[in-house]
């Protein structure tokens, strides 16, 4: 055999700590970020909370529509003011101040409070939305109805076939197949069968890079071994360096075990902070975050100016601190300009449904904002995760924006929210000595033009906890 030494060029996407941190922090909601920054501050000297007179020349008032402020580049020497090269922050007056319609708004816990939403709830939105067929979406029912509080799939698909059974005959080969969309839903790593699953789940989500090829390798059944392997122990089993092997475990040591266990924690505060304010001035619907978030946080001047003294340690310590900082900063600010630009999506995209209710909501899905704006569908599912947006009427989960459609048979489509408040609507007004039946409901809903089938009609019914027509009946 001939050994030969070959050069070649590659290109490769990296997964950054920078972006890494910026996808976390996108997923927040505003109480978890909030915790998040608190946390950050207690562990890292260069970052402290900013008082009104303490951002000086580098606090910019922002516009009504919260437009974000570029950040003035930071000098070479590695000096820089209160602010660091990327702080910023929306003037609460202009955030929440102009909409208000009264005082004592913020006493009324109306807009403050937001249903429960469990993970099943979570997940069964999504499939929803999805573009599944009905069979698909039956199967899709049974496999989330499986899923426990941790977010595992814990029954076999042998189990999920037999609840299927006899409506629907499907084999192991369909029920993956649906699977596969479900473990595409948030939170990331749902649907999995077992931790390694769980976690190559969520590193399959994250960009192309030498350390996550590495721990998805790790995901397999030497995953139990991994803690007796140490550090050597994995290099030897990847084939890699130290280096790489402690990247790769780090990488997955930041992944959650459990991530359906946030919702379940979610569940237990109906009180939500909202991430975001729509309000009307003028005829024209105005989108701005609110100051919750967006956290007054930058570095503290004194420490910066303390690294030319230190010594190389302290020096070393310092810098490592403020690079920390920094990204901390730059990935609270790419989540505030995600997040703005997607509410304000929303905004404009579902203006009727501000306007008029449910009746106005038009089909809007994922993937339609991700393509206005031009981000990843993944980016978008992060960004509505767990947001609440102050509206007039009241804090409505940025969740309750999107729909599914169902053509009108006229060139148009209707979503499912505004048919089932039209459904809601026809039963309200109905006989109760002589309520309708499912047929009738569906031909009352052709007449307005928008053509229903009867078991549509019971699907919806069913959602809305409303009984069928024969125990309806009153008499009195």
């Amino acid at each position: 055999m001939k050994q030969q030494v070959n050069l070649s060029q590659s290109q490769q996407l990296s997964l950054t700590p920078q972006l890494r941190q910026s996808l976390h922090l996108l997923q927040l909601s505003a109480l978890e970020l909030e915790a998040e920054v608190a946390q950050a501050i207690e562990n890292n000297p260069l970052l402290d909370w900013l008082e009104g007179d303490e951002l000086g020349t580098s606090e910019a008032r922002e516009s009504a529509d919260a437009d974000v402020r570029d950040p003035e580049p930071a000098r070479e020497d590695g000096e820089a003011g209160d602010l660091g090269d990327v702080e910023w922050k929306l003037d609460e007056r202009d955030v929440v101040g102009q909409w208000t319609p009264g005082d004592d708004d913020d006493e009324d816990p109306r807009f403050n409070r937001a249903a429960q939403e469990s993970l099943h709830e979570h997940l069964r939105w999504q499939l929803h939305l999805s573009p599944l067929d009905a069979r698909a979406q039956a199967i899709g029912v049974a496999l989330i109805d499986a899923i426990d509080d941790d977010g595992y799939l814990r029954d076999s698909l042998d189990a999920i076939a037999e609840a299927l059974r006899p409506d629907i005959n499907a084999g192991n080969d369909e029920i993956t197949a649906v699977l596969a969309q479900v473990q595409r839903f948030d939170p990331p790593g749902v649907g999995a069968r077992d931790l390694g699953e769980c976690l190559s789940l969520q590193l399959r989500m994250l960009t192309a890079s030498r350390e996550r090829d590495l721990a998805l390798d790790l995901c397999g059944p030497q995953l139990e071994r991994l803690p007796k392997l140490g550090i050597d122990g994995a290099a030897r089993l990847l084939g890699c360096n130290s280096g790489e092997a402690t990247a790769a475990i780090a990488l997955l040591r930041s992944l959650d075990p459990k991530p359906g266990a946030v919702m379940a924690l979610l569940e237990q505060d109906t009180y939500v902070i909202p991430d975001a304010v729509i309000w009307r001035d003028r005829g024209v619907w105005n989108v701005a975050l609110t100051g919750n978030s967006v956290p007054r946080i930058g570095i503290h001047e004194g420490y910066v100016r303390m690294i030319r003294r230190a010594s190389r340690d302290d020096a070393s310590y310092l810098r490592g601190q403020l690079q920390e900082a920094r990204w901390l900063l730059k990935g609270i600010r790419a989540r505030g300009e995600t997040l703005l630009n997607v509410v304000r999506c929303l905004a404009r995209e579902q203006s009727g449904f501000l306007e008029f209710g449910e009746q106005a909501l038009r089909p809007l899905t994922l993937r339609e904002v991700s393509v206005k704006l031009g981000l990843h569908e993944s980016t978008i599912s992060r960004a509505i995760a767990r947001k609440h947006v102050r509206t007039p009427r009241g804090t409505l989960s940025l969740r309750a924006f999107f729909a599914s459609g169902i053509d009108t048979g006229a060139g148009g489509e209707a979503s499912s929210a505004a048919i089932q408040s039209m459904l809601r609507q026809l039963i309200a007004a109905e006989d109760p000595r002589k309520p309708l039946s499912d047929a009738a409901l569906a031909d009352k809903l052709k007449q307005s033009g928008i053509p229903v089938a009867r078991r549509t009609i019971a699907k919806y019914r069913d959602l809305l906890r409303i009984p069928p027509s024969n125990e309806r009946v009153r008499m009195n």
